[in-house]
């Protein structure tokens, strides 16, 4: 990538539109382990921030499952020569010691990702698919998948923020 077109991406591009989901976000975190039956509903605060530059984006957040709390990093890029949203994920509840690299074409419409993971008994590995959609200026829907060995698949997380306006006041 050269200098010219990340400036152009940071000006009028792909990069712009990510940058508007910087800032303090506060919502609702739904986790499903069956179809049709939530296992957890609970609030959510997070911080979205630009880093090195504007080149990605680290979200942090807090979350719990019952009673559990729950802290987690996602670093959100997009990765202009090949053309593909890039991330990074770890947390204290989903991904235990590991790191889940995901990648995706940045055709669609919104931040779309695939990754994987193992069983932990040396069984085939499992899809997770994250989408990030913006709706408008104020709110984030961030969409998690559970994709089976069969290409079966099944919502796993969601989380539906606001912008906080009032962030550090």
């Amino acid at each position: 990538m050269g200098k010219k077109e990340f400036e152009a991406s940071i000006a009028n591009g792909a990069h712009r539109r990510m940058a508007g989901m910087i800032g303090e976000w506060e919502g609702t975190f739904r986790l499903w382990f069956q179809p049709d039956h939530v296992a957890c509903e609970a609030p959510q605060r997070g911080t979205i921030r630009g880093v090195l530059d504007g080149r990605f984006l680290l979200h942090e957040y807090r979350t719990r499952f019952d009673e559990e709390p729950i802290e987690g990093l996602a670093l959100y890029g997009l990765h202009l020569d090949d053309n593909a949203y890039e991330s990074a994920w770890v947390e204290s509840f989903g991904t235990g010691t590991s790191i889940m690299f995901s990648t995706g074409p940045a055709t669609a419409e919104h931040f779309n990702v695939l990754g994987s993971y193992g069983d932990g008994q040396g069984g085939p590995r499992w899809d997770w698919r994250t989408e990030i959609e913006q709706p408008d200026p104020d709110q984030l829907i961030i969409t998690m998948t559970n994709i089976s060995p069969q290409g079966e698949a099944a919502r796993a997380v969601e989380v539906r923020y606001r912008r906080v306006t009032n962030a550090g006041v």
